[in-house]
């Protein structure tokens, strides 16, 4: 891991937010599932109410029901091909538009993101002169991962397409070779993602009592 260096504060006018619904939703049978709906309202739709207030401004990954999500009010940019490449894939586009110092990103269908994401993630880089941060849950065996839920130097564009170019394209291998830095987050159901009509079906009941 490379040396870390002072990071300056991170103010959320220096952060673009970035929703990631370029997937296939293959668990989904093939459905867009940023468009699916919780409580009336598509999925998508609730993640951005939780991640525009932390942000400066916000963007939309998609590859497919472009009109759709532009509706929302919100730019939508694809990935850089039409090879549906994952996540990754995703921030390639967001870390190629951006204008900002720092992109953070979220995935379309985790509706129960923290309201306090990006602040935490912001803090923790600018204690730890990270170029990176990303969301952890639990301890121990219970101990979870959520690369997804990210803030992210834009300087690293060029290390993900080096990274791509060579084939590669696991998050938690391109993560590793950045100054990371993980943040514990309490609740684990806050990360919960929907990837079937089952869980969506379960979430709307839980959210409903």
């Amino acid at each position: 891991m490379p040396d870390c260096t002072p990071v300056a504060a991170i103010s959320p006018e220096h952060i673009t937010g970035l929703v990631l619904a370029g997937g296939r939703g293959s668990r989904m049978g093939g459905l867009d599932k940023g468009l699916q709906q919780l409580h009336g309202k598509p999925l998508a739709r609730h993640v951005i109410a939780r991640l525009a207030p932390q942000v400066g401004t916000l963007a939309i990954n998609a590859n497919r029901s472009h009109a759709r999500y532009a509706a929302f009010g919100y730019p939508v940019w694809p990935d850089l091909d039409d090879g549906f490449h994952g996540p990754l894939a995703g921030l390639q586009s967001g870390l190629r538009h951006c204008t900002t110092p720092w992109l953070a990103t979220t995935a379309c269908d985790a509706p129960l993101i923290p309201t306090d994401l990006v602040l935490r993630l912001a803090e923790a880089i600018v204690a730890s002169g990270a170029q990176a941060a990303y969301a952890v849950t639990g301890h121990g065996g219970q101990r979870q991962q959520h690369p997804v839920c990210a803030l992210i130097d834009t300087t690293l564009a060029a290390s993900l397409e080096r990274f791509l170019s060579a084939g590669e394209r696991k998050m938690a291998l391109w993560f590793a070779s950045l100054r990371l830095v993980e943040v514990d987050f309490p609740d684990p159901h806050a990360f919960c993602n929907i990837n079937t009509a089952q869980q969506l079906q379960q979430l709307e009941q839980e959210t409903s009592r």
